[in-house]
């Protein structure tokens, strides 16, 4: 069993050295990208499914609450949480899409709408992509694997490059965490 553990703890360190290697830049440019668009008064919407709407209600926690410092509350909003929309917009109109109207609804030009997703192929988060589009809402996809679908849909991506979803899922929380550490650093 604790070989198991010591193999784990090798493919993460091993994952997170290739993060620090490879994604940092596109990882600032994203925490800078969403600054801006607070600071222009325009909103972050984020999704998922499973543990990723648990990742993505998490990131918007930190925004709204606070990540480390005190400061005002930002202007942000999980697509995840409201069980009457999900519930009725997925009986009337199907699963695949309870994020898309949402985004339909509440996306105007210049916010931004972070999908995350271990595999890429969430189709809700697929049809949110391409109604993000439709509206002018700048599309981040925080996804693992080939970044499947998603990763042509959306106008920024970062892709943990890993097919293990616990480790995909432990990149991605750093990822958020950062791009909240960065997004108060960045504060005007």
């Amino acid at each position: 069993m604790e070989d198991k553990i010591r193999g784990d703890i090798d493919q993460h360190i091993a994952l997170f050295q290739k993060v620090r290697e490879e994604m940092l830049p596109e990882v600032v440019a994203i925490a800078r990208l969403m600054r801006r668009a607070l600071d222009d008064g325009r909103k972050i919407m984020a999704a998922g499914n499973g543990g990723s709407a648990a990742d993505a209600q998490h990131f918007v926690a930190e925004l709204v609450g606070r990540y480390l410092k005190e400061r005002p509350p930002l202007n942000a909003v999980a697509l995840t949480t409201d069980t009457s929309i999900l519930t009725a917009v997925g009986n009337d109109y199907g699963y695949d899409q309870v994020f898309s109207r949402q985004v339909g609804g509440l996306g105007q030009p210049g916010d931004i709408f972070l999908a995350v997703s271990t595999s890429g192929n969430s189709a809700n988060l697929v049809r949110a992509l391409e109604t993000a589009r439709e509206k002018g809402v700048v599309s981040v996809a925080l996804v693992g694997k080939t970044g499947g679908k998603m990763k042509d849909l959306a106008d920024h991506v970062i892709l943990v490059p890993s097919d293990c979803t616990p480790r995909i899922q432990e990149a991605q929380q750093w990822i958020w965490h950062t791009w909240c550490d960065l997004i108060d650093q960045l504060a005007s």
